[in-house]
């Protein structure tokens, strides 16, 4: 076996990361994961996952978790209620009825059909815990922010922040979007995809955003107007998350001088942007228990590419960065960590250099087709006739 008497590192306990040890583990490879989070108790941000059968889910299969998996996923969560800008209710997957709306002019592209597609949520704290509770006590090693690395015979030296150290023959970066590991493998650097997310979470919404906590239903609401997208759903810990999406100037959150801890302000912000927006959308801004996150859209060269090394790889956002409009990037994370894991553990290739090789040329090809896919959906769903396409296609989905 290639990782026969080998010491390997995951940077990053993530979704991806996470299901990679635990498919290692299965194989009986030696793994650690560094993780920067103190303990498993801090707060898990980001919406809930949709796993598809093609991808997240094969992983979960692999890793022999279907049942807990099941066992946690959320009945309403995919289901959506489209509205528009004006909180008009369109489209109500609850209760499976169509409502008229003026024929759009173009017709939606297929692309975006799998936004419209039920498919089994789970919250991302959910799926952490059920990943967490599968590896082998001390397979986590805590409060270990990565620093830098060098090398050190055939392997890497890892330095983390807390002054630790640790030696690994094989390091695979699994720390997300703005990875520390990746450039000791690419030198390609982001495209701003000209989209900016503000990404805001209500703890107790039932009762800090009561109105629109109940209109959600326990599953997702979509609004569309003014080239502009706002969505939200809520969570199984009882908290709210919202997203708003509208096309802003990449430096703006550097120059804008916005202080997203101080919720008076973004709501003025909002009011200024969305100024057409219907004031129910206000009880987003007013609530009490709000966090607010700017996540500015980038994603990596649909042909990146960089030269294989024997000793270290990466997956995920670290290798694949793109914007969610498509639903793929934890999906493609769980792929490559089913992928990797089989491609270093299996007899098919003769060393690690050759083994990586695969992996990375198949990922990088996924990677390039999610990252055309989503972004044409995110060009579509920031469009004049956004709402017209999407509650098309999920009417036409209902009806076949």
């Amino acid at each position: 076996m290639l990782l026969q008497n080998k010491q390997v590192a995951v940077i990053g306990g993530g979704m991806g990361g996470l299901t990679l040890a635990r498919l290692l583990q299965i194989k009986n490879i030696d793994i650690k994961v560094y993780e920067r989070d103190v303990n498993k108790e801090v707060r898990v941000q980001g919406s809930p996952l949709d796993l598809h059968e093609d991808s997240g889910l094969k992983a979960i299969i692999k890793a022999d978790l279907l049942d807990e998996f099941y066992a946690n996923v959320r009945q309403n969560a995919s289901k959506a209620r489209i509205v528009s800008k004006d909180f008009e209710l369109l489209f109500d997957e609850h209760a499976v009825q169509e409502k008229k709306i003026p024929k759009a002019s173009t017709t939606a592209r297929n692309s975006l059909d799998a936004i419209s597609k039920p498919r089994p949520e789970i919250d991302r704290s959910e799926l952490r815990n059920i990943l967490l509770n599968s590896l082998l006590s001390e397979t986590i090693v805590w409060n270990s922010q990565f620093d830098f690395m060098e090398k050190e015979n055939t392997g890497w030296r890892l330095h983390f922040k807390n002054g630790s150290t640790a030696f690994a023959d094989l390091v695979i970066a699994a720390d997300g979007a703005n990875s520390k590991v990746r450039p000791y493998i690419s030198t390609e650097k982001p495209i701003y995809s000209g989209i900016t997310l503000i990404e805001g979470t209500i703890y107790n919404a039932k009762e800090n955003a009561p109105n629109l906590f109940e209109f959600s239903k326990g599953g997702k609401v979509l609004a569309f107007g003014n080239e502009q997208t706002l969505m939200y759903g809520s969570k199984g810990d009882g908290s709210l998350m919202f997203l708003l999406s509208s096309k802003i100037p990449e430096r703006w959150i550097l120059e804008g001088n916005l202080d997203f801890k101080n919720k008076e302000a973004v709501f003025e912000w909002f009011k200024k942007v969305y100024k057409d927006w219907n004031l129910q959308w206000d009880e987003l801004f007013t609530a009490n228990e709000l966090h607010f996150i700017p996540r500015p859209q980038y994603y990596f060269p649909v042909n990146q590419f960089w030269k294989t090394q024997n000793n270290v790889t990466m997956i995920g956002d670290a290798a694949h960065r793109m914007p969610p409009f498509a639903g793929k990037g934890a999906n493609l994370a769980l792929f490559d960590a089913l992928e990797l894991a089989d491609f270093l553990t299996s007899n098919q290739f003769n060393d690690l250099k050759t083994a990586i090789s695969a992996f990375e040329r198949r990922m990088l090809e996924r990677a390039s087709k999610a990252t055309k896919e989503t972004l044409e959906n995110s060009e579509q769903l920031h469009a004049e006739e956004a709402l017209e396409r999407l509650v098309l296609i999920f009417q036409k989905n209902i009806q076949n």
